[in-house]
């Protein structure tokens, strides 16, 4: 089965260090939702900062996709998001599903499902660990 091309491009966009990269590939009105921090992004300015404020607290942030479906105008991914926390004591890669929508060739809404708690204990972090704002 062959991959999606919005897909091979997300996963890119993800991987890659330049964070317009990502909301390029959203239409004007797309979101982004991230269901293990709970947060949700709209826009490309949003989602482009969203992957700027990703890059500055996780190093080598990358997705490798394992299994794509698309059937019209709704994607299914399998990948595994890895990474690591600047300060954690070791790197982590968990287990990840997203669902995209889309239209034409422009995701309009982005849903993704990982365990932060996973994320935090492979990285070697305290389950109520948190981000410094410094």
């Amino acid at each position: 089965m062959t991959t999606p091309e919005i897909v091979t491009a997300w996963a890119a966009a993800w991987t890659g260090t330049n964070p317009n990269a990502l909301g390029t590939l959203f239409a004007a009105d797309g979101t982004y939702v991230d269901h293990a921090i709970g947060a949700t992004m709209t826009g490309r300015e949003q989602i482009s900062g969203w992957k700027a404020r990703t890059d500055a607290m996780i190093e080598n942030v990358h997705v490798t996709i394992t299994k794509a479906y698309r059937a019209g105008d709704h994607v299914t991914i399998e990948a595994v998001y890895g990474g690591h926390i600047k300060g954690a004591p070791t790197p982590f890669a968990v287990p990840m599903a997203t669902l995209l929508r889309t239209r034409g060739e422009e995701i309009t809404s982005d849903q993704d499902y990982y365990s932060l708690s996973s994320v935090l204990a492979q990285s070697g972090l305290p389950a109520d660990w948190t981000p410094s704002d410094s």
